[in-house]
């Protein structure tokens, strides 16, 4: 059985999502607010994080970044905002996954499964093959772990996920939407920007300099690659 937890200050929004997820399944944790999510993730195995950003006390974008600094659970934010730019600044933060309120249930529990499958199985599939290198970039399917030059580097279940999709077929140019389909195991639709997000956060994790990169190209116009070396 899986865990999730829950963190929402609006105790109606808190239960009913609650509800939903125990008629999958799960098991469930519930917070009212960053600090109390924070100390329950510290406390027990969770497997996906729902989280509202409008909160009072350390609000959801803030409780994001704390969490990144030990952990690699799928975040999915709640927020009320829907412009781009709020979305952006989610992603940016370290969430995985994105839904604006008011939300269809139904929607939000599809992609908490979504994430725990990435979370739990990606790469069990091709698990004999254990090892992808390319210069000093190394991944480790099994442990689902990336180092570069030797020197161990901290990704969010999503980016492993990007960079292993890469390191699986380098050389090879793919577009947003072969990767958000691949790695989100949905259809594309408008999850150009989410992708282009997240490659913009493993560039600054895997690349001596960002702008300049040496393994993460763009290919404009066309989508990513990761340089043969």
């Amino acid at each position: 059985m899986y865990t999730v937890l829950v963190c929402d200050d609006d105790l109606a929004i808190l239960k009913s999502i609650d509800i939903y997820l125990k008629l999958e399944g799960y098991n469930t944790l519930l917070a009212k607010d960053g600090i109390e999510a924070l100390e329950l993730v510290r406390k027990n195995e969770i497997h996906c994080i729902v989280l509202d950003i409008m909160m009072p006390g350390l609000d959801g974008l803030a409780t994001t970044l704390k969490m990144r600094e030990k952990y690699n659970i799928p975040i999915i934010l709640l927020s009320a905002k829907s412009e781009d730019t709020d979305k952006i600044a989610g992603l940016s933060f370290g969430a995985d996954d994105y839904v604006t309120k008011p939300f269809n249930p139904l929607e939000l529990i599809a992609r908490v499964k979504s994430q725990i499958r990435r979370y739990v199985n990606l790469g069990s599939l091709e698990r004999k093959e254990g090892i992808i290198e390319n210069g000093g970039l190394v991944i480790d399917t099994i442990a689902h772990e990336v180092t570069l030059d030797g020197e161990p580097v901290k990704l969010t279940a999503t980016e492993y996920g990007i960079i292993e999709y890469l390191m699986r077929n380098i050389g090879c140019v793919l577009s947003t939407a072969q990767i958000y389909e691949a790695v989100w195991n949905e259809p594309s639709f408008a999850g150009d920007k989410t992708v282009t997000v997240h490659i913009r956060r493993i560039r600054e994790k895997i690349e001596i300099n960002p702008k300049e990169p040496k393994y993460l190209k763009v290919v404009r116009g066309i989508g990513y690659k990761i340089e043969k070396l």
